[in-house]
């Protein structure tokens, strides 16, 4: 039995990862929140503390005892890092054990600023433990989810999925027109993410601090290629420059719609082609190509292919 502290898991991924750990019947888990419950079926379950991420004092009593902390605390709307920071430092007085933070994405934040936040935490995680180890953490890293390969059909309970660059639905893609590489990438289910997770809460040796899980890696061509073969058609292509995507400009006649709650209604469209084609070019510049430092430590898990995933979803569709 450990007892983990959740951090803003009430939603999206960190739900995901709630049930996985509760579904495991060992663990006492407790939720931090900014307010109360309102999920009925929780209740039962786990126990429910309201958070100040203001008060590290207050913050590092609700956290005597527990040994593992999981953030998914929504790091483009943390102000300076500041509430994530707090509760670091909330965690080192209160003798926390582990810290994963809120990273759960790709290998690094190169092209995606509403990131960045990602790589300071990972800063200030590596500057605190730079004389002695006072806080063991990891940064799980699952590269892009899967599930949005499968996009508009519902392959998640919680996590928020919709349509990328590489449209299975519609057969169409957007890549670099310009690229000097084949842009690979590694994809994960939101399945896998958490089984992972409900192992790594329970390891007995020393957490990675780089914890990449690696369900599949592929290339953009690839991709589009195995698309085609399983959907029964080709795909429209649309290549754009490079320096155009890197400003934010998407050139294309399509992008994917962005229905993501932290966005207003009224930004999503600007945003959903700033965002797609950052996105693109991260791609290519390495960003989503994940390190397999959990495929490691689990040899023996089976994740589920990109292949796998395409044929359970689209075959026959």
């Amino acid at each position: 039995m450990v007892r983990i502290a959740l951090a803003g898991g009430t939603g999206g991924v960190g739900r995901e990862i709630l049930d996985a750990l509760l579904e495991t019947g060992k663990h006492d888990i407790t939720v931090i929140s900014r307010k109360e419950n309102n999920i009925p079926e929780l209740e039962s379950r786990v126990s429910w503390a309201i958070a100040d991420y203001t008060d590290t004092g207050r913050l590092a009593d609700l956290l005597q005892g527990v040994d593992t902390v999981l953030s998914f605390i929504v790091v483009a709307q943390d102000k300076g890092n500041q509430s994530q920071r707090n509760l670091i430092d909330a965690c080192v007085k209160a003798g926390v054990r582990r810290f994963a933070p809120s990273d759960w994405a790709g290998a690094s934040t190169n092209g995606l600023p509403w990131y960045a936040g990602k790589t300071a935490i990972e800063q200030y995680l590596k500057k605190i433990n730079q004389e002695s180890k006072v806080l063991e953490y990891c940064c799980f890293r699952p590269g892009m989810l899967m599930n949005y390969l499968a996009f508009p059909q519902k392959t998640t309970k919680y996590a928020d999925i919709w349509g990328i660059h590489i449209d299975m639905e519609h057969r169409r893609a957007i890549i670099l027109g310009d690229a000097k590489n084949p842009g690979h990438f590694s994809m994960t289910t939101m399945d896998d993410v958490t089984k992972i997770v409900a192992k790594a809460v329970e390891y007995e040796g020393v957490w990675p601090e780089v914890g990449g899980i690696r369900g599949d890696n592929i290339s953009q061509q690839e991709l589009i290629a195995l698309g085609e073969k399983i959907r029964g058609g080709r795909f429209a292509v649309e290549t754009i420059k490079s320096v155009q995507a890197r400003a934010g400009r998407l050139t294309a006649t399509w992008h994917p719609k962005m229905e993501h709650p932290t966005v207003p209604e009224e930004l999503r469209e600007s945003s959903a082609k700033i965002f797609t084609a950052k996105t693109i070019v991260s791609v290519y510049q390495g960003s989503w190509e994940v390190s397999d430092e959990w495929n490691k430590i689990y040899p023996d898990y089976k994740f589920t292919t990109i292949q796998e995933f395409l044929q359970k979803w689209w075959t026959g569709k």
